[in-house]
């Protein structure tokens, strides 16, 4: 009988050791910490090829920023990505849906008009899928992000800047390389018609219909000499992230619910600036779904229509006002945010109000955030942060705001990090706090 106190002592230990390592290390949320390696954690600490580590990005308390405000102020780490920034999960949606579709086949090439993460991105996954890459590329672009294309095996064509009703606006040259890799493909099987992403391709006429909805298409195929190589072409497809779909569906199923969960739903407003728009499109619809209450906020960068376009239900920028437009419509520091037309993708978004930026704002949030938190951000991060505090001031201490922390600094490094091209510029940093936001 003596082995039946023994078995009781000996559970009751064991229970007690199981509720001590509970309480040291069940503070992740799961009911049994021993399962915390398996599914969606596994999935964080050993992926499957490239593809698998986009995503699940963790989301950061912005120290300074939380303690300044009283907010919970947080930021998805996106430059985590392995292509380095938020546009990693467009491109491997984009792409899996043309292969999906048919519309782009193992061996053909990807083409895509961007200044510059987009491209990245692309770049980054392409390979993993078996297909090439061609990116048209504005010349005014930080020239660091042609050099990462270019190092990544994608072939980079750097334009002049000009309006996106422009036959030559990169988007629109893109949409062209896309077109003649389909010509080529088709040329070499003469009966074959190609039915590829942006082009239908008959090669007994060789003209163009455009499928992708894009309200500036050109069915004009110009012998440029800088069509996408046909040795081995397979056909291209135009990834067209500002009206394709797949970039805001990307951020509606999968980066949404990430910042629901990362928070445990207490989120109280999101804020971010719009490019193509996919990212504040598929984050809002999400979070207003899940919670009506969730208050969603455009940050918008110096030139960009968008605020009034929010605001007022007008596509308005003082400097088209006041003759002061320059050669690139939203003519700024920021790169990749900012635009004067309304895309498929940011038609999807559900907004509560705007707030605009400046240059100056941002270069001196970028400096705060590294010499107080260690982070080093982009200019968009740094325009998104801005945005942040403005949305916490508003709403007033209490709240949990997230934003998005798209790229890092690496490839801003000959622009919105250099000294001197900011001092010609006029925005050398003076500020040591937040005082830049106060005028």
């Amino acid at each position: 009988m003596a082995a039946a106190p023994a078995a009781v002592a000996a559970a009751a230990a064991a229970s007690l050791s199981l509720f001590a390592y509970y309480l040291l290390f069940g503070r992740s949320g799961s009911k049994f910490p021993w399962t915390r390696t398996t599914g969606a954690d596994d999935r964080r600490t050993r992926r499957k090829g490239l593809v698998e580590a986009v995503g699940n990005t963790p989301l950061i308390r912005i120290n300074s920023l939380s303690d300044a405000t009283g907010c919970e102020i947080l930021g998805k780490a996106e430059f985590l990505n392995p292509g380095g920034s938020v546009k990693d999960r467009v491109a491997v949606k984009i792409i899996e849906e043309a292969l999906k579709s048919g519309d782009l086949v193992c061996g053909g090439v990807v083409t895509e008009g961007s200044a510059g993460s987009t491209a990245i991105s692309l770049a980054t996954v392409a390979p993993a899928y078996g297909c090439r890459c061609h990116v048209v590329i504005p010349d005014d672009a930080a020239v660091e992000k042609s050099q990462i294309i270019e190092a990544l095996g994608a072939t980079v064509e750097r334009v002049r800047p000009v309006s996106i009703t422009h036959r030559d606006h990169f988007v629109n040259i893109a949409r062209r390389r896309a077109l003649e890799a389909n010509i080529a493909s088709a040329q070499r099987e003469p009966n074959d018609i190609q039915t590829n992403g942006s082009a239908y391709v008959d090669t007994k006429t060789l003209n163009s219909k455009q499928t992708n909805g894009s309200a500036h298409a050109s069915s004009e195929v110009p012998d440029t000499g800088k069509c996408c190589p046909n040795s081995d072409s397979k056909g291209g497809f135009f990834a067209d992230q500002f009206e394709n779909m797949a970039n805001y569906q990307v951020h509606y199923e999968w980066t949404g619910p990430e910042i629901w969960k990362q928070t445990k739903g207490t989120v109280h407003a999101f804020v971010a600036a719009a490019g193509t728009g996919g990212t504040i499109a598929g984050v809002s619809r999400y979070l207003k779904e899940m919670n009506r209450n969730v208050r969603c906020f455009l940050m918008d960068p110096p030139g960009s229509g968008l605020f009034n376009k929010v605001t007022r239900g007008v596509m308005y920028t003082k400097e088209e006002a006041e003759g002061k437009r320059l050669k690139n419509p939203f003519d700024t520091i920021t790169e990749g945010i900012g635009i004067n037309r309304v895309t498929a993708n940011f038609m999807m978004a559900e907004l509560d109000g705007a707030y605009r930026g400046t240059d100056r704002e941002a270069v001196e949030m970028s400096r705060f955030l590294l010499r107080r938190d260690g982070l080093f951000v982009g200019s968009s991060s740094a325009m998104n942060c801005v945005g942040a505090v403005r949305v916490a001031r508003d709403l007033g201490p209490g709240h949990t705001i997230v934003t998005i922390l798209c790229d890092s600094g690496m490839r801003h490094l000959s622009k919105f990090f250099n000294d001197e091209y900011l001092a010609n510029h006029g925005l050398t940093p003076t500020a040591t706090g937040l005082e830049f936001l106060d005028q």
